[in-house]
């Protein structure tokens, strides 16, 4: 076929299928069989005279007009789409599901053979199949993906089904794991559960995202175990004291309280927008990037004692950190990840009004003032201050306890070396 008589093809055919979408049917029809005249065993004029022949209730003169396009164009996953449609209408199952198997074949990730195999599915009765064709049909589709009108009821259907599948196997492990559970410690199953919640869609599962540096293969937990830091007691029996020296410092010092988030205009980071250099998220600095901020830390002997006792990271220019973070009432830390995992971070709560949480990974507790946690802050974590009063904790880093002292020793000579490097013509970030 000459390429004048191809381009007069395509264009007639998209005439005509605007004009139908406009309502206007004479015209597209018209247009149509001028496309007709110009080739008539073209596949697009094959493929658009099915459609009209579907729309027109008759699915069998479809399905030989598409076929005989097939055998033109066999890897057009659009009229081996069309052709399951056809068997559809047609009420073979069989014949829809091997059409539809070609069009995945060709294209695995088709959303619309997807959504439609999941109802196939359904329609036979085969729900458990059904909801696991259209977890595939999801899992194509990013969150910020726009659907067109015609697919978002369809999807919503997908969505349905997979979470009442989901909710069904979640109660169906209940009743098999009952005996299980009563027999162990709760801590003991947690890894385990977790996977099952991932599973059933309960929770996600979240990996360590460093901004800067990661090391791999260093155990990673969203909240950890208190058993593996033994001077945590310690530290929340002198949360009174604590607590009394910061009071005291902030009040004698309350410019010394600065917004924590303070990036210099014209930097990307959307996320921050709300609390670029606002005091709503403030920090009163004992330790900063390294050094020790005498003017506060000296406010705080017994805080900066305690401290100094505890297994901090050190790493020059850089580590430790330590300070009081103020969130103001009705403020929202949102979802981010720290520099890097070779350190964990601590909180300390020393004023919780109430209506306060925090978020690491899939787990979010509630602050009470004097319990002390460790967590990984590489993995996405977010804080809220929902009450009507300032919420205050002590932060600090703390080397990853699986860090081998060779290890430590080497990020404490390459970070300011890559730091060095650069001389200052790159930012390398030391927290958040």
């Amino acid at each position: 076929m000459a390429a004048t008589d191809e381009s007069l093809i395509r264009g007639l055919i998209q005439q005509a299928e605007r004009a139908h979408a406009a309502g206007q049917r004479d015209e597209a029809e018209r247009l149509l069989v001028r496309a007709e005249g110009a080739g008539p065993a073209h596949p697009l004029v094959l493929n658009a005279r099915a459609i009209r022949e579907l729309q027109g209730g008759n699915p069998a003169r479809a399905r030989e007009l598409l076929e005989r396009a097939i055998r033109s164009e066999p890897a057009n996953a659009a009229l081996r789409m069309n052709l399951a449609t056809a068997w559809r209408a047609l009420g073979d199952g069989e014949q829809e599901e091997r059409a539809l198997q070609a069009v995945l074949k060709i294209e695995p990730r088709n959303l619309l053979a997807l959504l439609q195999k999941g109802d196939l599915f359904e329609r036979r009765g085969k729900i458990r199949a059904a909801a696991s064709v259209y977890q595939n049909a999801l899992q194509t589709v990013s969150p910020s993906t726009m659907l067109p009108a015609a697919l978002q009821p369809a999807f919503k259907h997908a969505v349905d089904v997979v979470q009442r599948n989901d909710a069904e196997l979640a109660a169906h492990l209940a009743a098999s794991l009952e005996p299980v559970r009563a027999g162990h410690p709760a801590g003991e199953l947690a890894r385990a559960e977790h996977a099952l919640a991932a599973l059933t869609g309960a929770k996600r599962i979240y990996l360590p995202q460093p901004t800067f540096l990661h090391v791999p293969r260093l155990p990673s937990d969203e909240f950890y175990s208190r058993e593996q830091f033994p001077w945590l007691p310690e530290l929340e029996a002198a949360t009174g004291e604590i607590r009394a020296e910061f009071e005291r410092a902030v009040l004698e010092d309350a410019g010394g309280a600065v917004p924590y988030i303070d990036y210099p205009d014209g930097v990307p980071l959307d996320q921050w927008k709300d609390l670029n250099k606002s005091r709503r998220w403030s920090a009163f600095f004992l330790w900063r990037d390294g050094l020790r901020v005498d003017a506060h830390a000296d406010r705080c002997p017994k805080t900066a004692a305690l401290l100094a006792k505890l297994p901090h990271a050190n790493v020059p220019g850089y580590a430790p950190t330590a300070f009081f973070s103020i969130l103001d009432k009705k403020s929202h830390i949102p979802p981010h990840t720290g520099v890097t995992n070779s350190r964990l971070i601590v909180h300390l709560p020393l004023v919780v009004p109430g209506n306060c949480r925090f978020r690491v990974g899939s787990e979010t507790r509630e602050w009470e003032t004097g319990k002390a946690w460790v967590f990984d802050d590489t993995i996405e974590h977010e804080a809220w201050n929902d009450s009507d009063s300032p919420r205050a904790i002590l932060i600090f880093d703390v080397w990853h306890p699986a860090l081998t002292q060779g290890e430590r020793d080497v990020l404490r000579t390459a970070v300011p070396a890559i730091k060095g490097f650069y001389r200052d013509e790159v930012a390398i970030t030391g927290s958040e």
